[in-house]
C-alpha cells in the first residue's frame, strides 16, 4: 500500500504515539479515546485527530481507538515489523554513547556497524557493534544493505563524510554535527543540534522567570 504523504510535524509525533499504544497495550487497555492520548503524550486531542486522519478512518464516534489495531497499524507504518540496520560514522565521546544505547528500547533499529579513522579504535567490538576503517564503508553499507547513518564526526568533515556516504548507499542522515548538510533531492537529514536544543531550553526558562517577575501573583503582591 502507498504510505500517504503527511505533513513532517505529524510524522515526529507517530512515534510519540507508538510508544504510548506500546504502553497501554502492555498494561491491558483495549481502547483508547483521543482525549486520553491527548493528556497522556501531550498533545491536543485535535491535532492527534487531524494525524489519525492522514491514514483513513482509524477510530469509530463513540468508541475511540482500538488499542491493538492502532499498535499494528503504526507500527507497520513505522517499519516497527523488520530490522533496519543503521551505521554510525564517528566513534568519539558522543558515538560511543551512542553504541552504549544503540536504540536498547527498540526491536526494530540497531547500530550494526561503526566506522572511524582511528587505528586504535578499527578491528575493535563494542558492544557487540564491529568498529570499520573508513575504506571499508562502500563494502560493508552494501553489504549490510544500510541505508541510514549517524553522523558524529568533527563539523569540518561533515560535508565531506555525508558525501561519501550518499555515494555509498545512504538514503537517510541522522546529523549530530552543527553543519547543515547540503544533500541531493531524495536524500533525508535529520540535523540534531544540542547545542541549539540546550539554548532554546533556556531562553524559554528565562523568559518564564522574567514573566513572572514582571507579572507577581496576587499571593505575591501582597
Amino acid at each position: 500500500m502507498k504510505q500517504p504523504q503527511i505533513p513532517k510535524a505529524t510524522a515526529k509525533r507517530l512515534p510519540i504515539y507508538h510508544r504510548y499504544l506500546r504502553f497501554l497495550h502492555d498494561a491491558g487497555k483495549d481502547r483508547v479515546s483521543s482525549s486520553e492520548l491527548s493528556e497522556a503524550v501531550k498533545v491536543d486531542s485535535a491535532t492527534i485527530r487531524r494525524d489519525f486522519s492522514y491514514f483513513g478512518a482509524l477510530g469509530k464516534r463513540g468508541y475511540g481507538y482500538d488499542v491493538l489495531s492502532l499498535l499494528d497499524f503504526f507500527g507497520k507504518t513505522l517499519t516497527q515489523d523488520r530490522l533496519t540496520n543503521v551505521a554510525l560514522i564517528g566513534v568519539g565521546h558522543l558515538g560511543h554513547a551512542l553504541l552504549n544505547f544503540n536504540f536498547s528500547k527498540s526491536n526494530s533499529v540497531r547500530i550494526s556497524a561503526a566506522f572511524d579513522i582511528d587505528d586504535e579504535k578499527v578491528g575493535r567490538i563494542l558492544r557487540g557493534v564491529p568498529i570499520y576503517g573508513m575504506d571499508e564503508l562502500k563494502e560493508q553499507l552494501e553489504q549490510q544493505q544500510i541505508e541510514v547513518a549517524i553522523l558524529t564526526v568533527p563539523q569540518e568533515v561533515a560535508q565531506d563524510m555525508a558525501d561519501k556516504l550518499i555515494d555509498s548507499g545512504i538514503k537517510g542522515i541522522l546529523n549530530f554535527t552543527p553543519i547543515r548538510l547540503a544533500v541531493p533531492k531524495g536524500i533525508h537529514v535529520q540535523n540534531v543540534d544540542l547545542t541549539n536544543e540546550l539554548q532554546t531550553l533556556i531562553y524559554f526558562l528565562n523568559t518564564n522567570n522574567s514573566l513572572h517577575q514582571d507579572n507577581p501573583s496576587s499571593d505575591d503582591a501582597q
